[in-house]
Parts: structure tokens; sequence; C-alpha cells
């Protein structure tokens, strides 16, 4: 008897069990129906498509048992998916039915005003602010979201409204942040992934009786407009690209456009040929400091791409699986997340190379060079819109089917490419960018377009930036992770050109990186292309610019920004 989690098999998990234990709470897995009659109190965590989930609890024989597990009145805590599920149905999946406990639907963000999926750090307000039962949450505080889908709060619709305990929104949208009565209690954010301030959440109900959690009174109704203003805030992300140096230790490297070897000796002289491999710490440990030190996300970024089999990179499994454990704010790993085949002869798809990071503890994973040449793929199959058409096969496709759009990350990799422009008349000539006459003295007068490459930066390939941003999203990708070669290590700033044309290219959010090495870079940023999050490594691993030092630059501009 005691608190149970429910994994149907899809999402991250790990993370919520590793906050319960620092939280200090015992729990064990429901593995089977029966399971459900030991249970006291249960959390249903989730990150996943709503039809995946559902038909993860059906094949396990754990939908009627879940069903009636929240009818007998015993306590129950959903996360993101697992609130959910608790609807009559969702947009995501036409065709699977919720357990409709809930009398309501959920619906699809609008992306006319603002990027989807929601991801990111937002607030929520109480619909009763002066309850006491305020289930741990602060209206002072951010919380961590990652979905396309959600419930809008409808006031005059009185038997779902019955439910809304709290609300949050995003652009001009109000949506349900948290649902509570009887013995329900969800939460559409990840306290798990919230910081201190999610941590509060869980802590609150648990530490509660089991009698307090099973009766939750529900909330008066109340009308509630959107507002001028969401509570929405710029991220702020620390990239480790972690490759293993001469040793074969794991260590965090930067390179200067791409090249991560050292150029010169500890004296100034010229180092032997190509140079040592940088090390700038170890990846938990720097993992943890920007954690402590009030990152909104953390990337994790193999660059040696699992030369062997991703499956068998027990050190990069490992370091997961321990930052993780001390990491309470999302994670996210690149390297490798492809199909391959092991050296004895064992194929591998992207979905299980994926599921594996998942399972030991990322919220995201990272594709590249794939991304590239699924959209090259894609685009030699004819499509009215003349992005081509998936096959469903690619490993964004895949991922994105099984775990939701949110989960899949593409970082692009382009450089400039000069041409007359003049004369210039090729394929790409819709998106060339021209210098500026008060723009920097050697741009002034020319005009580029941004290839895209593969293999580190290492080989060319016949794609724009803009038609693989707008082809990865048709296939499925939730967020664009956009590097610069041109900029990268350089602290020059951001490419501000790239970024606004990637910008306006697509309606899924898009982190800026390459090229920071100021705090007012992030500023600039943020101001003149309007991206969701901006990323740094060098600066922050050399303590050069400190994370606190950029929010309170950025809250100083009136730019919204999580401080606690």
């Amino acid at each position: 008897m005691g608190l149970y989690l429910l994994d149907y098999g899809a999402g991250n998990v790990q993370s919520l069990a590793n906050t319960l234990k620092k939280l200090g709470h015992e729990f064990e897995w429901i593995t089977t129906p029966a399971d459900f009659h030991k249970a006291t109190s249960l959390i249903f965590p989730g990150v996943g498509a709503f039809g995946s989930a559902i038909d993860g609890l059906i094949s396990r024989g754990l939908y009627e048992p879940l069903r009636e597990y929240i009818a007998s009145g015993k306590p129950y805590f959903g996360i993101c998916i697992g609130m959910q599920v608790l609807f009559r149905s969702s947009l995501e999946s036409p065709a699977s039915k919720g357990l409709a406990i809930i009398p309501s639907d959920i619906g699809e963000f609008d992306n006319a005003d603002k990027a989807v999926p929601h991801m990111g750090w937002n607030s929520v307000e109480l619909l009763d602010p002066a309850e006491n039962a305020h289930e741990g949450l602060d209206s002072s505080a951010r919380y961590y979201y990652v979905h396309s889908f959600r419930a809008a709060y409808d006031w005059e619709n009185a038997e779902a409204a019955e439910w809304a305990h709290a609300t949050t929104q995003y652009g001009q949208e109000v949506f349900l942040a948290t649902v509570r009565k009887g013995n329900v209690f969800a939460c559409q954010f990840h306290p798990e992934k919230s910081g201190q301030a999610g941590l509060w959440v869980l802590d609150a109900w648990l530490r509660a009786s089991e009698a307090e959690r099973a009766t939750g009174l529900s909330t008066l109704r109340v009308a509630r407009h959107p507002r001028p203003r969401d509570g929405f805030t710029k991220r702020i992300i620390a990239c480790m690209d972690v490759r293993s140096n001469d040793d074969g230790d794991l260590v965090v490297t930067k390179g200067d456009q791409y090249d991560v070897r050292e150029r010169t000796g500890r004296e100034g002289v010229q180092a032997q040929a190509a140079g040592a491999v940088r090390n700038l710490g170890k990846p938990v440990a720097l993992a943890e400091r920007y954690y402590a030190e009030g990152a909104d996300e953390l990337c994790l970024m193999n660059i040696t791409s699992f030369r062997h089999s991703p499956l068998r990179d027990q050190p990069m499994l490992a370091v997961v699986r321990a930052a993780a454990e001390t990491v309470y704010v999302p994670l996210t790993i690149g390297g490798g997340i492809k199909d391959t085949v092991d050296p004895d002869g064992t194929p591998r798809s992207a979905l299980d190379v994926a599921s594996a990071y998942f399972r030991a503890g990322a919220d995201k994973v990272s594709i590249a060079t794939d991304a590239v040449l699924a959209v090259e793929r894609m685009r030699a199959r004819p499509g009215a819109d003349g992005l081509g058409a998936g096959d469903g096969s690619s490993a964004i496709e895949t991922i994105a089917r099984a775990y939701g759009r949110q989960a899949v990350v593409v970082s692009v990799d382009p450089r400039r490419v000069y041409v007359d422009p003049a004369s210039y008349d090729g394929p790409y000539r819709d998106e060339l960018v021209h210098g500026k006459p008060d723009g920097r003295e050697d741009e002034r007068g020319r005009a580029w377009w941004y290839q895209c490459t593969v293999r580190g930066g290492r080989e060319d390939r016949p794609l724009s930036v803009v038609q693989l941003v707008k082809g990865v999203e048709k296939l499925g990708a939730g967020e664009i992770l956009l590097n610069s070669i041109d900029r990268d290590g350089t602290g020059r700033g951001y490419d501000l050109d790239l970024i606004a044309l990637v910008r306006r290219s697509v309606r899924i959010p898009v982190v800026a990186s390459s090229g920071a090495g100021r705090k007012e870079h992030f500023v600039e940023v943020f101001e003149k292309t309007g991206v969701e999050a901006a990323l740094a490594a060098g600066i922050f691993h050399r303590r050069e610019v400190g994370i606190l030092e950029v929010k309170e630059a950025l809250a100083a501009a009136g730019i919204n920004v999580r401080t606690a």
C-alpha cells in the first residue's frame, strides 16, 4: 500500500522518480492491473502524444483499471499527458478516446500570433487566490510547459468549469494550468522540470494527508479574459558540447567555428598537430552549476555522434542519468539520434535511441544531419505546398508520432554563401540577405544566402536554411536550434539576419545560438528577432558572462525572464 507511479511506456518518467527521491518520498511502479488495488495514491506523469498514451494504457491492460482507480475516490495527481487523458478527446489524436472524467475536449493552440508548441516558462493564476488549498502554487513563480494542445478555460461550461483550479495565458489564449475536484489534482506544466517552484507543488501534495488529497473542493467559476500581455518568459539555455578527449574521458569542450582543438600551447607556442581537445569541465558538474545559476534549460550535445553505437555508449547514457538526478529543468540531448546498426549487426532505430535517452532522463532530443537528409528525401517527393512529403520513416516523424512534436528539436548548422547582388538569379534569390549601408563594414554592399551543412559543418548540402526549417516543421519538429558556423566562437553577437529569416519562416519555437559575447547580445537578439530562447556555451563555461547577469540585463530591458 502507498504511493505508486504509472508508466504507460512513453516519455521521461525518470525525472519524476528522481524528484520524488530528492524530496524523500518512497514509491512503487504500476506494472500490472493488480497494482492499482495496492495504490493509495497515484501519480500519472508523461510526455507524449495523446493517442500514444491512450494506446499504451490499453495495450498494457491499464485503461479500465485507471478509470476504476479514479472512480474509487483515491488520490490522483496527473502531469501533462496525465492531465489531458482525463478529458473526453484531443484534436491531437481524434480517434483516441480519453477517460471522459472531465466533460470537455482538448484543442490545439492557434499559432497565428505565437509559436507552437507552447514551450517554456509561464505563470499560473489561481481562480480563487484567497483559498488555502492552493496545492503549493505560487502566482509569482514560473512553471515549465511543453505542449501543443490545451484545455481552454470555458467558464460558461458549468460542468467543465467546476474542475478549473488555475489558468495560464499564452498569447491571447487562456487555458487550464491545473484542475482539481474531489480526489483529482492535475497540472499541464511539469513540476519535476520547474525548478524549486515545481518541487514545492509536488511536495505540498505529497505531504498532505491522503484524506486531504482526496477531498479537493471545486473552485468558484469566474470569468477570465486575456490580458494584453501573458506571463511567458524568454529562455536562457546553457549548452555543453561533450566529447571524448585524447585520454578517453568525456569532457565539455567548445569550438571556434566548430574546431574544438587548441590552436596554441600554454605559452602561446603553436601546439603540435591538431592540438589537444579543449577541456572546459566535466558535463555533470557543469550541468549542476548552470542549474544553480538559473539556466532555464540545458543541452548536452555529444559531438562525437556515438561512433560505435548509441545504445552502447554507456558513458554518455550515464552522464544523462547523473545530470537528471540533480537538475530539475529541461534537458535536451543531441548527437547520434538516427537509425544505426550495432557492431554485431543488430539494427537500432532512431526511435529506439531517443527512447533510451528519454528513459535515462532527457526531455527532448536534437537531430542534425539526419534531419537535413530527411528533408532532401522529402523534397524529392512532389507536394502541393512545394515542400514535398514525408514517408513516415524519418527520425523526426517516428519520434514525434510517439512522443509528440515537442520532444523533437532540429539543430541547424548553416553558413553564409556570398553572391553578386547585382547578377545573382539562382534558386535562393528570394532568400538573399543584403548587407546594410550602416551595418558591419565587411557586409556593406554584399549579399548572401544561408546553406545547410551536415556532419558538424564538414559537408555542404544543396539546401538552404529556409528550405530546411520549413521542411522539418512539416515533418513534425517542435523546435529549431539555430546555429551559425560563421559566428560560432567569435563573440561578435548572434547573426540577427539569419535568426530573423528563420523566425519569419516557421511557426515553431526558435532558439538562437552562436556568437554571444556580452550580455547585451542577448537583449539584442530578443528585441530584434522575437525568438523564444537564446543559447550560449563558451562565455558561460569560462565565466565571462553569468546567467544571472544576462537575466538582469533582460529584465532591465523590459523582457520577461524567470528569476526564481
